[in-house]
């Protein structure tokens, strides 16, 4: 399915879950006895477990995850503007599981490319031919001196980004903000991050939901971010300055916070020049993220790149690992230079999918990832530019001279709002 076929099932909604790929339905499965390890039960191993085991006959799947309940991540920044409640992004991680595939409900401890092994913390060794490292990231927020999560609700301090529950009470102190007023302050990490629209999309609907209360004028907005643009593709840094310009949203670059004083509601930024102190009525944090320890402690992270953060090394088309070749790296702890959405899973799941069953058939795959990202970034309720682009930071609209990238469009606020969810369930899945 193309990107353009994905998306029009996107905006019919449920009917992407009756979807399956042509040459899935065609083809007869492989029969192999692979024994195949995924970390993660995330998007990337999910919809990758769904997809493996319609390919393949007699491979021993495993899966590796502890967590009971799945996040719907991308309606975390709709549950943090209190349009949806906090159960939204809440499943159950069981639910989206095949037949086939054995759950093994605990936390990787080790990795040991040579033996080809994964340690789980319990002691348990697993054997594989082929290992997928798909675990996610660590949202670091002990490297924000002065906060932590007890935090988030009270005394003005928002952290969406934690989970159903945070972004609930991040809807509390951001909805006092909305009506009494004063200095919001929101910020993004230093790091590489999931889906860089988020501290934007954050600004924009409090930014909204205080206007439409008729408090404009009592509200000063100010988003710091260590970054020297507001995007990291150029022509869509300079659209959100333009919107930034119209509403009255100043802009703090080249800051990185490093501590809160939560009595005091007051925030410390490092800048080229030494710090910066700024005082805030609302503040939301977003943490520097990271890998998984386990990631780096294994040997499996990049050794001259992005090393104070751990992403796993690979090849950036094909995802596989450039030292141990029966090893992918899939989601956010991928060490390539996009694709921290859900939207680049959706185009990265295929392609490791692929590339294993293609060894074990014992041909070569002609899949790649280009880096395809989609952020549907929201400016205002009812309003979002629906901004897709790739690894060379080209815009790459799926709907060229329908869906303008670079407008606010109640479409593009429709796609998010309303039918990426039943897409993103298509997805882990394996049917979309």
């Amino acid at each position: 399915m193309d990107r353009r076929h994905f998306l029009t099932t996107a905006l019919a909604g449920g009917a992407a879950a009756t979807l399956v790929r042509a040459n899935d339905a065609a083809a007869a499965p492989t029969r192999t006895s692979a024994k195949i390890v995924i970390i993660g039960a995330g998007a990337g191993g999910t919809a990758l477990a769904n997809r493996v085991v319609r390919r393949l006959d007699g491979a021993e799947i495993t899966l590796i995850n502890p967590r009971q309940e799945h996040l719907y991540q991308p309606g975390l920044s709709l549950v943090a503007a209190g349009l949806k409640p906090a159960d939204y992004v809440v499943s159950q991680t069981g639910q989206w599981l095949p037949d086939g595939v054995t759950w093994l409900r605990e936390r990787v401890a080790a990795v040991d490319p040579e033996a080809k092994i994964v340690e789980t913390e319990s002691g348990a060794s697993l054997a594989y031919d082929w290992l997928v490292v798909a675990p996610g990231l660590v949202l670091d927020h002990d490297a924000i001196e002065g906060f932590s999560l007890d935090m988030v609700g009270k005394n003005g301090i928002g952290a969406l980004y934690a989970g159903p529950d945070h972004a609930a009470r991040t809807w509390d102190a951001a909805r006092r903000f909305t009506e009494e007023g004063g200095t919001g302050l929101f910020t993004r990490p230093v790091t590489e991050m999931k889906c860089a629209g988020a501290p934007l999309k954050h600004t924009f609907l409090i930014d909204d939901i205080a206007r439409r209360a008729g408090n404009a004028g009592r509200m000063n907005m100010l988003y710091a971010a260590p970054q020297s643009a507001l995007f990291g593709v150029p022509i869509v840094a300079e659209k959100v300055r333009m919107l930034f310009e119209d509403r009255g949203i100043d802009s703090l670059m080249n800051a990185t916070l490093t501590a809160i004083d939560a009595g005091a509601r007051r925030a410390t930024f490092a800048t080229a020049t030494g710090s910066e102190e700024v005082d805030y009525d609302y503040i939301h944090v977003i943490p520097p993220q990271r890998a998984p320890d386990f990631v780096v402690q294994s040997g499996l992270a990049w050794a001259d790149k992005w090393t104070d953060q751990g992403w796993v090394e690979a090849d950036m088309a094909t995802l596989q690992h450039l030292r141990y070749p029966e090893i992918f790296a899939l989601g956010d702890v991928a060490g390539v230079p996009k694709g921290k959405t859900a939207a680049s899973v959706k185009w990265q799941v295929p392609v490791v999918e692929d590339h294993i069953v293609a060894a074990i058939e014992g041909r070569e795959s002609p899949e790649t990832y280009d880096g395809y990202t989609s952020c549907p970034l929201i400016t205002r309720i009812g309003r979002a530019m629906l901004v897709e682009f790739d690894y060379h930071d080209n815009l790459v609209p799926s709907f060229p001279g329908m869906i303008a990238p670079l407008e606010e469009l109640w479409i593009s606020w429709l796609m998010k709002e309303v039918a990426l969810k039943a897409t993103y369930n298509a997805m882990l899945r394996g049917r979309a």
